[in-house]
């Protein structure tokens, strides 16, 4: 590839030097040198492209993309040959035929060489580009032809088969077959020369390069195109004309007159031996002349070579030995047969061939045939040595395992038979001689070893020696036919001593007690086949392949006569009759004297000795042989043994001998008790009735049955009376006689005893009396039932009343086999029975098989094997009803009966979860079927539907039945107003039951089924086609009832849950909408809600709403209700409705009913509904309507009216157990109302109006307090609930009013407002909760008041701190408890503290708020009691946080540790929001978040004691690997779109702890958790360090990988931020921050000093250490300037504070030293870094002074109590 020019590219025409060479060489020469072939005597015309004179100029004529895929055919990689040959097919398909044509001239010699590639996939693809040239090129490559023809024809004979066929193809495609003879011809020199070259002259090393070519690949070649060339030859002959033949003799001696020719037939290569013999094969046949030149050296070469049994060369070798033998006539003086030719066939012959029979054995006979009388003489000896040698083959390996080559021996062994006997027909003696040689010692001693041999009788033996005898008898003129009778007698006598040889040979078999049943069998078979040899031919004519050798032209033209005995013969179809014409069969009468003599030999030893394999062998004689003459001669034999006179005149009486022989025979034998095997016995039965008309039939029949016979003898004579139409017909009166039917009825009944012994039911005899009552309800001919019909009718009855009475056992296991034997005869019966399911009795097996199939297995106790059973059966009986045309839902019937009984199990049973499911499957099952059969709009399933859906008094029955628990989350959340009274406390108790109720059941089922049957589409209009199923809409109706019943009680308790999760898995959690048009249901829906209101009402505003019909449908929704004025007056069910179609109504609409309401409420004295008006108003301002002022400030009026007139409207000071739902409403529409005042118009309210409302709302919160033990009922509740939303909307008022609305009020409206009703609101309300959970201290009861909880908690955010500081609270002090605090707060958090752990979300939250507000005020009472403390303890001093708290935390601390005991650190635990643990946990975090507020408010000198307390206790080390187990991996915050801008986490935003939150609670306690992690790291790194730096390597890692992930970058932002924004100033000292690269840099400077500080956060910030790093320093030591940096490190690392505390900490201990303190001589600082005190501690002898802290740590280190300079006891 190198060299100095440029490396030649695709395209380039610049030829190569060599190719330069070449053009030189034939310019100077005038010759070009063969390139390509390495010998040139192989093709002269090898060479390459541009090998040509003037190369140059013929270059130009080749397109050039022809030229270059020409010269990749020379390359030497097999694969860019092969890619080549085929990109020049496609282009010769492609391009223009002029193009093309240009290629011709270099084609051949390219051709020539890629034909015998080595690879032969390249010599495949060279074929087929051949061919695309061909066509293109058409004539034009008649030059070109000779050139070509002899590689081409070499390539037709190509090993690889499927190059050789595309070679054919290219040359059909070149020349039409009549011209093939021609072009051969036109070239045969060329094509003979390159055949002789590669045979006679080429070696491995001349065809192929030895440099390139592995020795292996030159062989492989060298034996290819041998081989090749040998059938090249053979196909030229063959396809040459005969006079070319001739004209070629001449030039083919000259190919075969070498030695090196015929070294071939001995070649070691199997392919190329194989090849050489067909030529000569052909050579015999094309030239024979030649062959009789060449005698002396063909017959040795083939003849002698007989023992090459190679499969490749024994087919080829064997036709030639063939053609030599025709062909040359002297074939035998050239080869001495005794010696040569003989032995090796005998040899061949006694080894079967060698495994290649099939090939080698057809062959025999025609050899036979060809062989002169020289070889065979002397004859007798002659075939007795090849008749033993081929017979011997038998015992050979291979045929003993092969069918095919034991067949191939045994036809060749019976057709030479054949023919030796027929060349041996003459009187003569020693033809006599070989005749008895023949029959004695080869032809019955080959049939005596087939019965012996099972693979012997099932080959072609029995049927050629068959036909052989009815060629014997045509010959000795047994078949009355004219023609010449030459040989008769000699036929004659051939015969006779046939029969007499088998007959003895039968005897010695059949004469013997211990006989052999094979043999016996074989015997059987061997006559079976004499008597019908046309069934046998009939099998094996399909597989016989080797050809038929034909006799005698006479035997062509016989037909077969009539059959000499009178016997009835079972009638063959016309194909058999065909068949037996062709074979004949045979006439003498010598088989049925055989038959005979075997009949009695066997009934003697059957009386006699009672031989059972003597008894089959007569069974099987019988099959074939039932003849009247048989019959006769075994009644004669009987005869003879019994007695005369003992018989008795019955019998007298049978003329038919068939009939005797079973009356008195078969018959008893088969009674005969002990008998297992008895199919023998019912086929001699049938063989017998063959013999008698159908009344005897019926009669012999009759009396079988009733012979009291095992069952499985029944079934076996049933199973064998149904085999072919024939018996069926002449058994049919006793099939559907009484006799029959009655035992069956018998035998049904038996079976069926429930009270029997169960374990017979598996006992062999009952199975089989199982089938059979199987087979007689199932089998079915033309539609007729096999027995009568009121047979059938009354075994079905017995069926099902048993499986009726299994339904009422208690214990059904051990009716379980029985019940499954009732399943199998009903699935056969329905399922192969047509019309089977008119029978009445039928359809009420069904119906119990549907009901077993619908119940739990608890009830009925069966397997689910059997369930399974039981099912398909019930499948498989609604398939069959409802295929029948004719079939109607009628009463009594299936249908009717199965629908009724599902309603009424709805209905009337409780069933719990289970049961429904099973139910509402079986219901599924039953619809899918009838759907799968029949079409939707179906009348049957129609008609089906409806009578499973209940009528409406039944929807509202079962309606009505639903707990009313439901009332309580509407209500309470104002989403519906009801008022009924429940004033009974039991009411509200829950109680949980495991049974659904029968509303959501019959829902569940007709959903369910609804939506199998995929009803009617939701676009067709009712009008124009009504659904199929008229209630739909109803069902949808009740359906969405339902699941609104399910959401209000909120999906408990567990069976609610579940049925939800069962509707979602069935697809019905939406409803069934799609399914039933909207407007038809919407009006429904509305009806349902103007009559009943309450849940109808808010299914009807879930409906609007999943519908989108407030957006899309205002004019349907105001088609339901017309005007407004339809809505009054208001009913308790109009109510509810209006208020859920208050929201889509239009403005006119909600104004029209703000006047009628209006009006209602000032003319309050006619008008009886108060209530109603002033609810109506309400849902209108609600939704926005506008109101003028002056109609509001009426509305006041009126109510201030009723203060002074009706006061118990207001229910002041009431007892709330004892007020009625209506009166509790009224007043909570009134505070709804003063509520929407304060919030929208409170300018238009003067001071008396103001009065009204707070001491309203005073007194109304003085009555709440009074009742909390009446706040079981959800409308005292309520009450409360309102009040306190009243005082939520009055404190937002007060506190955060828009500017200017506070000035227009009552000057000292505020005043009041702050100094008495602040007070008096929140002395009632702080000690409403603890009142609450005193009076209900179980928060799971159904009846404890969360909703109150939750709404006096919002109420309990806003109170002032100073209300909190000096609260009124009962108080409460624990003993031993050590405190600092004031009373009040003291009793405050020992009050609320508790809380943060009762299991009530809204209570906790509300006592963290209360707290959280008082927290900061704490540590103050702290730091009053520190300072009276002592500074010379010993001790580090610590102080621990307030003891309520801390002993919330260690509770809730021991009960985490429990439940995340099994949480690996990194690993986050999912808790089920709302739960025990779940509130445990919310508690726990709680507490640390206070603890952390608690600590973020101290004072440093404080913190230090806190952390060290927290240290102590461990405290901070558990909550830290708490809360990596409750941080989820990814804290990413929920609701955020697909890929937001910037990820939000827990830890960048922050925490809304509101105490009526209610979504996304699921995500509040890792919210949570993140938080307080976030707050401890915030306000104790040195501790989080402390404790991450003590932590095992894989939690240090897991902890280090997440806070560097997710809270470091918003930690050291929010540090950097605080200096910022830092308002601290600092004499003489400046701080500045640079966000980007995390630092902070201090700057201080004093009169001439000027230090720089540069501190760097770490990127794991706070776990890393702080650097500090000096910057600019001007007149300070370098000694003192490390001290300084060592301080402000130590200060960074170990304080619990920000950075800028830690600058303003370290500043101060500067500003000491120039104030001239000195340093502690320990520390070697003013202030200690721990607990911030000065030096204190002086030494009386050295006067330096110490901090106490470090001389406690000098002297418990040292164990001495000496200054730590002077080395002086220290006092």
């Amino acid at each position: 590839m190198g060299g100095k020019n440029k490396q030649r590219t695709k395209g380039n025409v610049r030829p190569s030097s060599s190719g330069r060479a070449a053009e030189l060489l034939a310019r100077e020469s005038g010759v070009v040198p063969g390139f390509v072939g390495f010998g040139s005597s192989v093709t002269p015309e090898l060479g390459y492209v541009p090998a040509v004179h003037g190369a140059e100029e013929i270059d130009s004529l080749v397109d050039a993309d022809f030229r270059l895929v020409l010269r990749k055919l020379s390359k030497r990689d097999a694969v860019t040959r092969l890619k080549a040959v085929q990109e020049f097919g496609s282009m010769c398909q492609e391009r223009e035929a002029e193009v093309v044509k240009g290629v011709l001239p270099y084609w051949p010699r390219i051709y020539c060489k890629i034909s015998v590639d080595h690879d032969r996939r390249v010599r495949e693809a060279t074929q087929q580009a051949f061919e695309q040239l061909v066509l293109k090129v058409r004539r034009s490559l008649a030059p070109f032809l000779k050139s070509v023809m002899g590689h081409w024809l070499l390539v037709q004979c190509d090993t690889y088969s499927p190059a050789a066929s595309a070679a054919c193809q290219a040359f059909h495609a070149a020349f039409p077959p009549s011209k093939q003879p021609e072009a051969l011809s036109f070239c045969r020199d060329e094509i003979l020369n390159v055949l002789q070259d590669t045979l006679l002259k080429e070696t491995a090393d001349t065809l192929s390069d030895p440099q390139s070519v592995s020795e292996e690949e030159r062989e492989a070649k060298f034996l290819r195109m041998v081989t090749s060339s040998l059938l090249g030859v053979k196909r030229l002959l063959s396809l040459l004309p005969q006079a070319d033949r001739q004209a070629l003799e001449e030039r083919l001696a000259h190919l075969i007159a070498p030695g090196k020719f015929w070294k071939y037939g001995k070649h070691k290569t199997p392919q190329v031996r194989g090849a050489f013999f067909e030529v000569l094969s052909a050579l015999c046949q094309y030239t024979p002349g030649l062959v009789q030149t060449e005698a002396a050296r063909v017959c040795p070469a083939v003849l002698l070579s007989i023992d090459d049994t190679d499969p490749v060369v024994l087919p080829p070798l064997w036709e030639a030995v063939l053609h030599v033998v025709s062909t040359v006539p002297d074939c035998w003086t050239h080869v001495n047969a005794r010696k040569g030719f003989l032995p090796k066939l005998w040899a061949l012959l006694k080894e079967g061939g060698k495994g290649m029979a099939t090939a080698l054995h057809p062959n025999l006979m025609p050899l036979i045939s060809k062989l002169p009388q020289e070889v065979t003489d002397p004859a007798l000896d002659f075939y007795t040595t090849f008749f033993t040698s081929l017979i011997q083959g038998l015992s050979s390996e291979r045929a003993l395992t092969s069918p095919s080559e034991s067949a191939a021996i045994v036809t060749a062994a019976v057709e030479c038979l054949r023919f030796s006997i027929l060349h041996n027909t003459e009187d003569k003696e020693d033809q006599k001689r070989i005749r008895i040689m023949l029959i004695s010692q080869q032809l019955l001693p080959l049939l005596d070893r087939a019965l012996g041999n099972p693979s012997l009788q099932n080959g072609p033996l029995f049927l050629l020696v068959t036909e052989m005898l009815v060629s014997w008898e045509k010959r000795a003129g047994l078949h009355n036919e004219s023609g010449s009778n030459d040989g008769k007698d000699v036929f004659d006598k051939l015969l006779a001593d046939f029969w007499e040889g088998l007959s003895l040979l039968f005897v010695r078999y059949a004469d013997d007690e211990e006989a052999d049943p094979k043999a016996l069998e074989g015997v059987a078979t061997l006559l079976q086949v004499m008597r019908y040899p046309e069934r046998v031919s009939r099998k094996q004519g399909q597989k016989k392949k080797s050809v038929k050798i034909c006799f005698s032209k006479s035997e062509d033209r016989e037909e077969s006569g009539v059959e000499g005995d009178g016997g009835e013969k079972p009638s063959l179809s016309e194909s058999e009759l065909g068949l037996e014409k062709a074979i004949g069969s045979l006439k003498t009468q010598h088989l049925e004297d055989v038959v005979c003599q075997q009949a009695q030999l066997c009934l003697v030893y059957v009386n006699e000795k009672n031989s059972e394999r003597h008894l089959l062998f007569l069974s099987l004689l019988l099959r074939s042989f039932h003849t009247p003459r048989v019959f006769t001669m075994l009644v004669e034999l009987d005869d003879k043994i019994t007695k005369e006179g003992e018989q008795s005149e019955e019998v007298d009486t049978l003329k038919n001998p068939a009939m005797r022989f079973l009356l008195e025979r078969a018959v008893v034998w088969l009674a005969e008790t002990g008998r297992t095997d008895t199919d023998h016995l019912v086929e001699m039965v049938f063989s017998s009735l063959y013999c008698c008309s159908r009344q005897e039939t019926t009669r012999i029949l009759n009396h079988i049955t009733t012979m009291d016979l095992q069952w499985g003898i029944i079934l076996q004579i049933i199973q064998r009376a149904c085999a072919d139409p024939e018996t069926l017909k002449s058994c049919g009166d006793w099939l559907k006689g009484s006799v029959l039917g009655e035992q069956l009825l018998g035998l049904a009944e038996e079976l069926c005893k429930v009270g029997g012994s169960y374990s017979t039911s598996t006992s062999p005899k009952s199975t089989h009396s199982w089938t059979l009552i199987s087979l007689v309800l199932s089998q079915h001919h033309d539609n007729e039932p096999l027995i009568g019909e009121v047979y059938m009718e009354k075994i079905l009855e017995k069926l099902h009343a048993t499986l009726s009475e299994t339904k009422g056992l208690s214990d059904a296991g051990n009716m379980e086999p029985l019940v499954s034997f009732i399943c199998d005869v009903a699935s056969t019966f329905f399922s192969s029975v047509q019309d089977c399911l008119l029978l009445a009795s039928a359809e009420e097996l069904l119906l119990t098989v549907f009901q077993l199939t619908a119940q739990d297995q608890t009830h009925t106790h069966l397997s689910d094997s059997l369930l399974g059973k039981l099912r398909k059966v019930c499948v498989a009986g609604v398939r069959s009803l409802v295929q029948h045309s004719e079939y109607e839902v009628r009463e009594g019937g299936f249908l009717h009966s199965a629908a009724l009984w599902v309603k009424n199990q709805l209905l009337t049973a409780a069933l719990d979860m289970k049961s429904l499911q099973v139910l509402v499957l079986a219901v599924q099952s039953l619809v899918e079927t009838m759907n799968s059969v029949c079409h939707q709009d179906s009348l049957l399933l129609i008609q089906f539907l409806s009578l499973l859906t209940p009528s409406q008094i039944e929807w509202t029955r079962i309606r009505q039945a639903l707990p009313p628990q439901w009332v309580k989350s509407p209500l309470l959340s104002s989403r519906l107003r009801v008022v009924c009274d429940y004033p009974c406390m039991d009411v509200w108790k829950f109680r949980v039951s495991t049974r659904v109720p029968a509303h959501l059941c019959a829902c569940a089922l007709l959903g369910r089924v609804a939506h199998t049957a995929a009803v009617a589409p939701r676009d067709q209009q009712e009008a124009d086609s009504p659904s199929y199923l008229p209630n739909l809409k109803y069902t949808v109706a009740e359906l969405l009832y339902a699941l609104q019943w399910c959401k209000e009680v909120e999906y408990s308790p567990a069976v609610v849950s579940a049925y939800h999760s069962l509707l979602t898995d069935w697809g019905l959690s939406k409803g069934l909408h799609s399914q039933a048009p909207i407007k038809g249901l919407l009006e429904t829906l509305y009806t349902r809600s103007m009559e009943e209101g309450g849940l109808w009402s808010l299914t009807v505003e879930n409906y609007i709403q999943t519908n989108n019909l407030a957006a899309t449908g205002n004019a349907t929704i105001r088609k339901l209700y017309r005007s407004a004025d339809s809505l009054f007056p208001v009913s308790q069910s109009r109510l509810s409705t209006l208020q859920v179609l208050c929201p889509t109504m239009t403005k006119e609409d909600r104004e029209t009913l703000t006047a009628l309401a209006t009006a209602g409420i000032i003319n309050w004295q006619e008008n009886n509904n108060v209530y109603g008006c002033l609810a109506v108003l309400l849902c209108c301002l609600k939704a926005n309507t506008p109101v003028q002022e002056e109609v509001l400030q009426a509305i006041l009026a009126s109510m201030m009216e009723w203060r002074n007139s009706k006061e118990d409207w207001f229910l002041f000071s009431s007892d709330l157990s004892k007020a009625s739902a209506a009166q509790l409403t009224l007043t909570v529409e009134m505070m709804r109302f003063l509520s929407w005042l304060v919030t929208h118009s409170p300018t238009i309210l003067g001071g008396s109006q103001w009065d009204f409302m707070l001491c309203s709302m005073l007194a109304w919160l003085e009555t709440a307090s009074e009742n909390v033990s009446s706040l079981w009922n959800p409308w005292v509740q309520l009450f409360v609930c309102e009040n306190a939303a009243l005082i939520v909307k009055l404190n937002q008022f007060f506190t955060s009013s828009p500017p200017g609305v506070l000035e227009n009020l009552p000057s000292e409206l505020a005043g009041e407002w702050t100094d008495f009703f602040i007070e008096g609101v929140y002395n009632l309300l702080l000690p409403l909760p603890i009142k609450i959970t005193d009076a209900f201290t179980e928060p799971d009861d159904p009846l404890f008041p969360l909703a109150v909880l939750q709404s006096v908690g919002v109420a309990l955010t806003y109170v002032p701190v100073q209300q909190l500081n000096q609260n009124t609270l009962p108080a409460r002090f624990i003993a031993d408890q050590k405190t600092s605090l004031p009373e009040p707060l003291q009793t405050l958090l020992n009050t609320l503290c508790p809380l943060l752990l009762f299991k009530a979300r809204p209570l906790q939250i509300t006592a963290y708020h209360l707290l959280d507000k008082v927290m900061p005020q704490l540590p103050e009472c702290d730091g009053e009691g520190d300072s009276s403390k002592s500074d010379d303890d010993t001790e580090e001093p610590c102080l621990s946080p307030p003891a309520p708290l801390m002993s919330i935390l260690s509770a809730c601390e021991e009960l985490c540790e429990t439940i995340l005991a099994g949480v690996q650190v990194g690993e986050f635990a999912v808790v089920q929001p709302l739960s025990v643990e779940y509130s445990c946990i919310l508690g726990y975090l709680l507490a640390w978040k206070l603890l952390l507020t608690f600590f973020k408010s101290s004072p440093s000198h404080l913190r230090v004691q806190y952390s060290l307390y927290l240290k102590r206790n461990r405290s901070l080390h558990n909550v830290l690997l708490h809360l990596f187990k409750m941080m989820p991996e990814s804290p990413v915050y929920p609701g955020q779109g697909a890929e937001p801008k910037e990820t939000k986490t827990f830890f960048t935003e922050s925490l809304s702890l509101s105490v009526d939150k209610s979504e996304a609670v699921e995500w509040e306690l890792p919210h949570l958790a993140c938080s307080v992690y976030y707050s401890a790291v915030q306000d104790l790194p040195a501790m989080v360090r402390l404790w991450w730096n003590s932590q095992e390597k894989r939690v240090c890692t897991a902890v280090e990988k997440f806070t560097i992930k997710y809270v470091s970058p918003v930690l050291s932002a929010q540090e950097i931020s605080s200096v910022h924004s830092s308002t601290q100033t600092f004499d003489s000292m400046t701080v500045k921050a640079r966000s980007a690269a995390r630092e902070v840099i201090a700057t201080y400077s004093v009169d001439d000093i000027f230090i720089e500080l540069v501190i760097q956060l770490p990127q794991n910030y706070p776990l890393g250490s702080i650097t500090v790093e000096s910057g600019r320093r001007v007149g300070v030591a370098v000694q003192q300037w490390r001290n300084w940096m060592l301080q402000l490190s130590t200060y960074l690392t170990h304080q619990n504070g920000s950075i800028m505390e830690g600058l303003a900490l370290w500043k101060n201990n500067v500003d000491k030293r120039f104030e001239g303190v000195e340093d502690c001589m320990i520390c070697f600082s003013v202030i200690h870094g721990s607990n911030y005190s000065l030096p204190k501690k002086a030494c009386r002898t050295c006067k330096k002074k110490f901090h106490s802290a470090c001389l406690y740590k000098w002297f418990t280190s040292s164990n001495k109590s000496t200054c730590p300079l002077c080395r002086e006891t220290f006092f």
